[in-house]
């Protein structure tokens, strides 16, 4: 189990690492229902990323991801499509990026955050863990990693626990520092926003590309072997 938490340890840092739900999940501890919506959104994405891991663990578990304690072949060719995809999101992403940090303007859906329902926030947390572009490739890498380790299902369930608690605390920071400090997280979470709003679309091109190149090494390393 050790192993297999060791190999998904990285990617779990950069499902944290998103800026934008960051920024969600700030701007919705600033509604009137800050505190519901905070968790439902919370939720959400622990929810989201949990599911995507848990299909892909049964998937595995099903297509014999691991073959002598060794990675299946399909595993490899699926990290290398993986670290392909998010090789060429890291390209967009960084052609995308506005010239002057300064200028960079929130998404245009993030406006309509303080009239969501509340079964629309846990819905907005769910669908940016587990159908986010970055997030989703991660997260079923982490699921193919983990099924192909040739450990027993508890163990596999456990090491899923640690990705999904792992790559929750971006998201789960901001709630936390609302509930201990109240008002005064105001200026500490609005300069959380900011920055990451400046800087979203590097910080995004950089994790594209590392972990990209992270998979695809993988994979070339899974079927080569």
């Amino acid at each position: 189990m050790g192993h297999a938490v060791g190999d998904v340890l990285g990617l779990a840092a950069g499902v944290a690492a998103s800026p934008l739900p960051i920024v969600a999940i700030i701007l919705l501890l600033a509604t009137p229902r800050g505190r519901l919506n905070g968790s439902l959104f919370a939720c959400g994405w622990v929810l989201g990323l949990a599911l995507l891991g848990a299909i892909m663990l049964a998937v595995g578990g099903s297509g014999g991801a691991s073959a002598d304690k060794h990675p299946a072949t399909w595993v490899g060719v699926l990290k290398l499509v993986l670290g392909v995809l998010l090789a060429l999101f890291a390209v967009r992403q960084w052609r995308r990026r506005p010239t002057d940090a300064a200028q960079a303007r929130l998404p245009k859906w993030m406006s309509a955050l303080d009239r969501l329902t509340p079964l629309k926030t846990l819905g907005l947390g769910l669908l940016l863990s587990a159908a986010n572009t970055k997030n989703a490739p991660l997260t079923l890498a982490a699921g193919a990693s983990i099924s192909s380790a040739g450990i027993p299902v508890p163990q596999q369930i456990g090491a899923l626990v640690v990705f999904v608690v792992i790559a929750s605390l971006g998201v789960l920071a901001p709630p936390a520092v609302f509930l201990a400090m109240g008002e005064r997280a105001q200026n500490v979470l609005g300069t959380w926003r900011d920055r990451a709003v400046r800087h979203n679309a590097a910080v995004m091109a950089a994790l594209f590309f590392v972990l990209g190149l992270k998979l695809l090494g993988d994979g070339i390393g899974i079927l080569a072997s």
